[in-house]
């Protein structure tokens, strides 16, 4: 009975389309696509990202990953897509997480993006894709990102969508091994929004 309820909740959450890129929920088929671009990325994604567990790319875990997903959106905690390009390849990913309701209403984004595919602005126009799915479908306010304060392409994707620096915060995530300082990001739901 699980099974079928993880299936109707990843159903639940929309496609989203933007320019030139398909955003949707992972699902088991995706797995050999995701793993290829991950260990193709290894080194490209590192300096940004926490240690990777040893069992990562295999299909078990990949499994125990969709599970966690599907309760993840189950209890409107957080939402995970793979961005797929014009061609109908696997680019990379975006999760929403750490979503807050209450008098908070707000959530996190992360992002990754495979090294093939870095620089062609696919990562951008999936945010902008994004954004419409955070304020009028979760009827969120505001949209947090973090980033490394070396991760210039991060830098320029955030403020590149209306994304405004508000700080810094100190040892923030462990990243790559060792706890990093972030700058704290966000977008509000307004006339901000580009």
């Amino acid at each position: 009975m699980a099974f079928f309820r993880t299936l109707s909740v990843a159903d639940s959450v929309p496609t989203l389309v933007g320019d030139g890129v398909t955003l949707r929920t992972p699902q088991m088929g995706d797995h050999q696509a995701w793993s290829d671009l991950r260990t193709l990325s290894r080194d490209f994604l590192r300096p940004w990202e926490p240690i990777w567990p040893t069992d990562d790319l295999t299909r078990n875990a990949f499994r125990r990953r969709l599970k966690r997903y599907a309760r993840e959106m189950e209890q409107d905690q957080a939402y995970p897509f793979f961005v797929f390009g014009p061609d109908g390849a696997l680019v990379g990913g975006v999760t929403l997480s750490q979503v807050r309701r209450g008098v908070a209403q707000a959530c996190s984004v992360g992002y990754w993006m495979g090294q093939p595919y870095a620089g062609r602005g696919l990562m951008t126009a999936a945010m902008r894709a994004l954004t419409p799915f955070v304020f009028d479908g979760l009827k969120l306010r505001r949209l947090e990102a973090a980033c490394l304060p070396r991760n210039a392409a991060s830098i320029r994707l955030l403020e590149k969508i209306g994304f405004e620096r508000e700080g810094c915060a100190r040892q923030y995530l462990c990243i790559d091994g060792i706890w990093q300082d972030h700058l704290l990001y966000a977008l509000l739901r307004g006339p901000r929004l580009v």
